[in-house]
């Protein structure tokens, strides 16, 4: 991913206001992050626990897109012994995976409408995909054939039609 400024992160939302936007407190030492290792950019607000943001790069020439999301409420976990993230398909004990969920852009996000999805709940996917953070207790482990391109495209495709549902409205 290409390093984003904190203007371009903020002009990127498209399922919150503008003031909304303004109000997101950045991911810390945002310029240093590992920026080469990430393939969207994830992180929650540290002035708001259960908001959670992810940034998507642009395709084709478009800018990135960003959206806000709820995080569960600490304590809410699943009775699930893993869970598997269903952008990177990275299996984790069950508190490894959250339930984001997303309003919908435009006017039907306004009246309330939602999507969710099972993601990495530290939201670090691309850092699980090329080996630098490990789940922290992982009941099954299987092998992959593909390679690390292969496993990036895979989790981008999941990423990105996520981010088409919301845009979608």
């Amino acid at each position: 991913m290409e390093p984003l400024d904190e203007k371009e992160i903020r002009d990127s939302f498209v399922n919150c206001s503008k003031g909304e936007a303004g109000r997101i407190k950045m991911p810390a030492g945002l310029a240093e992050l590992p920026w080469r290792d990430l393939d969207f950019l994830g992180w929650t607000d540290p002035a708001a626990p259960l908001r959670a943001l992810i940034v998507v790069p642009g395709r084709g020439g478009e800018g990135p897109t960003g959206l806000v999301l709820r995080r569960p409420e600490p304590g809410k976990s699943s009775a699930l012994k893993s869970s598997m993230c269903r952008i990177c398909l990275t299996e984790h004990a069950s508190s490894g995976v959250a339930l984001f969920v997303a309003p919908l852009a435009g006017a039907a996000g306004r009246k309330g409408n939602t999507v969710g999805e099972y993601i990495c709940s530290d939201l670090a996917c691309s850092l699980y995909l090329r080996g630098r953070r490990k789940p922290k207790m992982r009941l099954v482990h299987r092998e992959e054939t593909l390679t690390l391109d292969e496993r990036v495209d895979r989790a981008m495709t999941h990423m990105r039609a996520f981010t088409d549902r919301v845009v979608a409205g």
